[in-house]
């Protein structure tokens, strides 16, 4: 009688072993499907072959828009066009919520990878730092950062190529409420270079201007700017008067 119930309960542990396995391997087949299904319902903006573009190693990531690459053998900082993560390495501003995310999701896609670079109009930024979109695998880094709620549209004009699609793909992670958007009253807190006076109701207030040079704001029509307008500042009123670019 016991030599049964020791056999009965063998193929009892059995089945029951071979039903976790089961499970376990339908729960890790899902989970890589939905991922997969997830990447191939947005695929974004296309990379088109005609492209130019300028080939480049990534050496470290600074944060979630800014990394280190080796091109033409020389060293670079590349700045991210058109988007801006949350700070985590600013000299006197606090590390922002979803800063470290951010910096994550760009450090474990990029670290050490080959990427294709593309410019847009400017060269470079204030910094110094080139000014690019950054492709890796045939998809945008900057875009998959909107796209993930790790990252806001910034205009820096005249560098706007992609700003329409940006501005999409932005919408679609506010109503996601992903990442930053998860965040009550994300827009509010963090409009930032003198554009506290934008409503939290406009269509950009998620977003920030920065002219460079009073060239950058003639070249978008933009000039005279004054004080209330997106993308002014004081550099760019040299007399004070509130009115920028006469």
């Amino acid at each position: 009688m016991k030599q049964r119930k020791w056999y009965k309960s063998k193929w009892f542990f059995m089945f029951l072993f071979l039903v976790i396995c089961y499970f376990g391997y339908w729960g890790i087949t899902h989970t890589a499907e939905n991922q997969a299904v997830s990447i191939s319902a947005s695929p974004g903006i296309k990379w088109d072959e005609a492209t130019k573009y300028i080939n480049a190693q990534v050496t470290s990531v600074v944060d979630g828009d800014t990394i280190h690459v080796l091109m033409n053998n020389k060293k670079e900082t590349i700045r991210f066009i058109l988007v801006d993560t949350p700070e985590t390495k600013h000299p006197t501003k606090p590390i922002e919520p979803f800063g470290p995310e951010a910096s994550e999701f760009t450090k474990k896609l990029l670290e050490g990878k080959k990427v294709k670079l593309v410019n847009d109009v400017s060269e470079r930024d204030r910094y110094g730092r080139l000014l690019m979109y950054v492709w890796v695998d045939d998809r945008m880094v900057n875009e998959l950062l909107l796209e993930k709620g790790l990252a806001r549209v910034v205009v820096f004009p005249p560098d706007i190529k992609y700003l329409d699609a940006f501005r999409a793909i932005q919408k679609k992670a506010q109503e996601a409420e992903l990442g930053i958007w998860s965040l009550e009253n994300y827009i509010k807190d963090n409009i930032k270079d003198n554009q506290t006076k934008i409503e939290s109701t406009s269509p950009q207030a998620s977003e920030k201007v920065y002219y460079a040079s009073c060239s950058a704001v003639r070249q978008a029509g933009k000039a005279p700017i004054h004080k209330a307008d997106p993308g002014y500042s004081k550099q760019l009123d040299r007399d004070g008067n509130g009115i920028g670019c006469e």
